[in-house]
C-alpha cells in the first residue's frame, strides 16, 4: 500500500511538471509588468492596502505562475514618477487574457482605482 501511494505521488508530480513545461512556448514564459504611480492624496495605509490586494491575487488566481513586486529604488531619477513595480508570470497569452477578466482581478482594480495616478503595463515573452 505504501509503495502504491509513493508511486501515485511520483506520477502526479511528473505529470504536473510535464504539463507546466508543455504550456510554455519553447521554454519561454509571459511576463506581465505593471508600474504604478499613486495619487499624492493617497495615504501610506491606502497604498499598503493596494499592495496587499495585488499580491493576494497570486493565491486567488491559479493562472498566475509567479508573482513579485517592489518599490523603485533607482538612483537615476528616470522613473517618471512611477514608484511600484508588480511582476506576474503566465504560461500563455490565453492565461494572461483570462486573468485580466477574472473576477478577483476586477475586484482588485476597484480597490486600486481611487488611488491610481499613472500606470504603465508591458507584457513580453522572455528571451534567453
Amino acid at each position: 500500500m505504501k509503495y502504491i501511494t509513493h508511486l501515485l505521488a511520483a506520477i502526479i508530480i511528473m505529470t504536473t511538471a510535464s504539463l507546466s513545461h508543455a504550456q510554455k512556448k519553447d521554454g519561454k514564459v509571459l511576463r506581465h509588468v505593471v508600474l504604478f504611480k499613486f495619487k499624492d492624496s493617497s495615504s501610506a495605509e491606502e497604498v499598503k492596502k493596494v499592495e496587499i490586494a495585488f499580491a493576494a491575487l497570486k493565491g486567488k488566481i491559479s493562472l498566475i505562475n509567479d508573482f513579485e513586486w517592489g518599490k523603485n529604488s533607482s538612483p537615476e531619477g528616470l522613473n517618471q514618477g512611477l514608484t511600484h513595480c508588480f511582476f506576474a508570470t503566465f504560461a500563455s497569452d490565453k492565461d494572461r487574457d483570462a486573468y485580466l477578466i477574472h473576477p478577483d482581478h476586477k475586484a482588485f482594480v476597484e480597490i486600486l482605482k481611487p488611488h491610481l495616478d499613472k500606470v504603465t503595463v508591458i507584457d513580453y515573452w522572455t528571451e534567453k
